[in-house]
């Protein structure tokens, strides 16, 4: 009861530790990085930084988040869980059992893919994807667990009654609670294990230990200068496709008259549907631009700009999400390199940090590790034929390395190790190396077979 009322009472922060929890000085906010205020003046609404802020005025509003997020999403989810066996600290190969079922069928109509989207939906909005197992049987199902409404609390399983802070040498994670409905709801706190408890953190925030950083939390001003821009080009048609007109009037002219006229000329002149109207003026009024149109300050490339940075943030390249930056570039040669640097920059190391999150869920047999399969993504064939090239050459070494007297199972460790001490000789030299009227090793028990005699 006391946990409960203590996580009722807290205040916000990063994780906590079970002594701050126990004195109600925790939190929930981890997943809210602090923000610069918006520049003075500007009329621009700041993005609220907090994962909640992130998906109302980032990824539901800006289309150039939503675009990287979607292909962010779309390739991550077509990897595969499988094992793969390690021998002498080496990987070997890719093989499944019935312990993987949980992740092949993570909730009722669900697969993989579907955990997958929502792994990546989570850790691009709040840095953070929290999940947990429930049920047993065939009601046994992955739950997402929100991440603002999750707290990381730490402590010291080796010195358990002594404070412990984020930056101690001893701190580690020893639980979660999840707050249904978030910090001060009406539901019961739940606290659940470490190891119940799939976290996947795949950008580190800096300034803590264990929680991830959201990668739209560098590029917030660029969101916010896109929408600024779209809402300018928007407000630019909407005003009939004109640049601002200043009105001006003789010093003279009557008030009641003034209003008038106005009320005139705003219901002939403003708004789409007036586009293109010839503008007259009378009572000694003279019109002025102010400002500049989307040609002086050469629109397509400040927002391409901004596009361009946004998706380089997202670790994706424009020409894979389909920028015009990267569209004017598009070649098959830019797009083959730009899909290698997706894959090898940022959606492998995603699918290895993924791995790693949910073993904590797996039964992973020994001698192996939880692991990705890649090997069916249509967005890497390119890649799967360099591979078929790369296992060519190591067939020939093999081959040769077989020819000259080496065990077969030592030449294969050999080629895959990249070690040539692994290599093991059989004493057994190719009939091409033995000088004439040499005996060959033989199994006869003479210790050899005579050689043949000269001209026979």
């Amino acid at each position: 009861m006391k946990l409960i009322n203590a996580l009722t009472e807290a205040r916000s922060s990063e994780s906590i530790t079970l002594y701050e929890l126990l004195s109600q000085l925790g939190g929930l906010n981890g997943l809210r990085p602090s923000m610069p205020p918006t520049l003075l003046g500007s009329k621009q609404e700041e993005i609220p930084s907090s994962f909640q802020g992130y998906v109302e005025h980032a990824y539901r509003e800006n289309g150039i988040v939503f675009a990287c997020m979607l292909v962010r999403m779309m390739l991550f989810s077509e990897a595969r869980f499988q094992f793969r066996r390690l021998k002498d600290g080496r990987p070997g190969g890719l093989f499944g059992t019935e312990d993987l079922k949980i992740l092949e069928k993570p909730w009722p109509g669900a697969s993989t893919g579907d955990l997958l989207t929502r792994v990546m939906q989570d850790a691009d909005l709040a840095g953070n994807f929290f999940g947990t197992v429930r049920g047993r049987g065939k009601s046994k199902r992955i739950v997402r667990l929100r991440p603002d409404w999750m707290t990381i609390i730490l402590g010291s399983y080796s010195e358990p009654k002594r404070e412990i802070g984020a930056w101690d040498l001893d701190a580690e994670i020893i639980g979660y609670v999840y707050e249904p409905g978030g910090k001060g709801s009406d539901e019961t706190p739940q606290f659940l294990e470490r190891d119940e408890v799939v976290h996947f953190a795949p950008i580190p925030d800096p300034l803590a230990s264990f929680r991830g950083m959201s990668w739209l939390t560098p590029v917030v001003r660029e969101i916010m200068g896109d929408k600024a821009a779209t809402t300018h080009k928007l407000s630019f048609f909407e005003n009939g496709a004109s640049p601002n007109l200043v009105v001006s009037f003789d010093k003279d002219m009557n008030p009641d008259e003034l209003k008038k006229w106005l009320e005139t000329f705003k219901e002939n002149h403003e708004g789409a549907a007036n586009a293109y109207k010839t503008l007259v003026l009378a009572s000694g009024a003279s019109a002025d631009v102010v400002g500049s149109d989307m040609k002086q300050v050469d629109f397509k490339k400040v927002q391409a700009a901004g596009e361009n940075r946004i998706a380089v943030a997202s670790g994706l390249s424009g020409i894979i999400v389909g920028l015009s930056e990267g569209m004017e570039a598009a070649t098959l040669a830019n797009y083959g390199q730009a899909r290698r640097r997706d894959a090898d920059v940022t959606l492998r190391p995603l699918w290895r940090k993924m791995a790693g999150a949910f073993s904590t869920i797996v039964d992973v047999p020994g001698g192996a590790e939880l692991w990705y399969d890649d090997r069916d993504i249509s967005f890497l064939q390119e890649d799967l034929k360099d591979e078929a090239e790369i296992q060519h050459k190591e067939a020939i070494t093999i081959r040769q390395y077989v020819d000259a007297g080496f065990t077969p199972e030592s030449a294969v460790a050999a080629v895959e190790a990249g070690d040539l001490n692994r290599l093991v000789h059989t004493g057994l030299f190719s009939v091409q190396l033995q000088p004439p009227g040499t005996s060959m090793p033989g199994a006869n028990g003479s210790g050899g077979v005579p050689a043949l005699p000269s001209g026979e």
